[in-house]
């Protein structure tokens, strides 16, 4: 046998959901740029589920479904208030969603219907676990979700208790389709090794929040925005980029594994940001953000991937830094979701096997002659 560390290039499942051909992402077939500019992530969840865009009635009776199942169980509310107030959020977002399997009666029901409805249950519930948490530890009730409003509009209002302009809308709801899935990420993997043992939904989407937690995988959005926050002001870019690079540290938001020219993704955001800092008036972290890329593409030849304009955009719409990777994660259910229906509808407990480089014809020693 021969290992392959990571494995990198090691094709492990086939896939009808999302695909990354020649440094072109499509969802279902559909280019990621033609959905970025053109559907919301609503239309975008239903892709992902069903392999087709939904017309106005199968679009209206989504949203209703997700309107109606985005409460949270009272007894998850009162959990919440116990957490730290310090708590990590992804911490308390994977456990949040482990407890709700325990308020769903159809926790345990794999039929392909059942676990549609719990992909909805969770889609509509993931926003409003999140948005309330973020109250709580500042001593403030949760505001309940809206009914009417798309995920994008009902998160920033649950999150800040008024309504979201348009604008602002709009830059969420392409975030979150830009967000919703992509290929066989380490979280996606996860979830389906998860569900390929024909455990629960919830319990591959647990996994998969917990390996979205790490910083490998979803954390760069946030440290752009601590790196952000270091350099200050346009003009100490320069000197901050340089000398980062002469330590050989990392810029966090460029280069991607699958991406060798450049990740699809990143212009959508970064013309987001530009859009929100006019609107506010208030371009610094869009010039900062265009000047960093312009010295790491001429000084390492590398391109910003999805999570560099991301961290400008989010601050702009006044989301705190450390609720970015759960909003990465409110957005990726989607994508989630559909693997786990995926792997179920045609499953094989995923098995690999590892190439041993330990010791060999090694004896027992009794304890007292060691």
């Amino acid at each position: 046998m021969t290992a392959t560390k990571g494995l990198e290039g090691i094709v492990a499942t086939t896939s009808e959901i999302s695909s990354i051909i020649d440094g072109v992402l499509t969802y279902r077939g559909i280019n990621i740029d033609e959905l970025a500019e053109k559907a919301t992530f609503e239309e975008t969840v239903y892709l992902l589920w069903h392999g087709r865009l939904p017309n106005r009635a199968e679009l209206k009776g989504l949203m209703d479904d997700l309107a109606a199942n985005a409460e949270l169980p009272a007894e998850l509310l009162a959990q919440m208030r116990t957490y730290p107030p310090g708590a990590n959020t992804m911490a308390v977002l994977r456990s949040a969603v482990s407890a709700l399997a325990l308020y769903d009666e159809e926790a345990n029901d794999m039929s392909r219907e059942a676990n549609l409805r719990k992909a909805v249950r969770l889609q509509a519930k993931l926003p409003t676990i999140v948005a309330a948490f973020a109250r709580i530890r500042e001593g403030k009730e949760p505001i309940p979700p809206k009914a009417g409003v798309s995920v994008a509009h009902n998160f920033l209002y649950m999150l800040k208790g008024v309504d979201p302009d348009e604008i602002s809308v709009r830059a969420l709801d392409k975030a979150l389709v830009l967000h919703a899935d992509h290929e066989l990420n380490a979280s996606t993997f996860a979830a389906r090794v998860t569900v390929a043992t024909l455990s629960d939904i919830y319990s591959g989407v647990t996994s998969a929040i917990g390996a979205l937690k790490g910083p490998l995988h979803g954390g760069a959005n946030e440290a752009v925005m601590v790196m952000l926050e270091e350099i200050g002001s346009i003009e100490n870019v320069e000197r901050y980029i340089t000398d980062k690079l002469a330590r050989k540290e990392k810029i966090m938001g460029f280069g991607h594994r699958v991406y060798k020219n450049g990740d699809p993704r990143a212009k959508h955001l970064q013309k987001m940001s530009r859009e929100l800092g006019e609107r506010a008036g208030n371009l610094k972290l869009y010039e900062m953000s265009v000047k960093i890329e312009e010295l790491v593409g001429n000084l390492k030849g590398l391109k910003p991937n999805v999570d560099f304009y991301s961290a400008s955009v989010y601050t702009m719409l006044g989301i705190p830094r450390d609720l970015f990777t759960p909003l990465f994660a409110i957005s990726r259910v989607s994508g989630w979701t559909a693997h786990i229906l995926e792997q179920y509808s045609d499953n094989r407990l995923i098995r690999p096997r590892a190439e041993y480089t330990g010791p060999t014809n090694v004896r027992y020693v009794p304890i007292d002659e060691r």
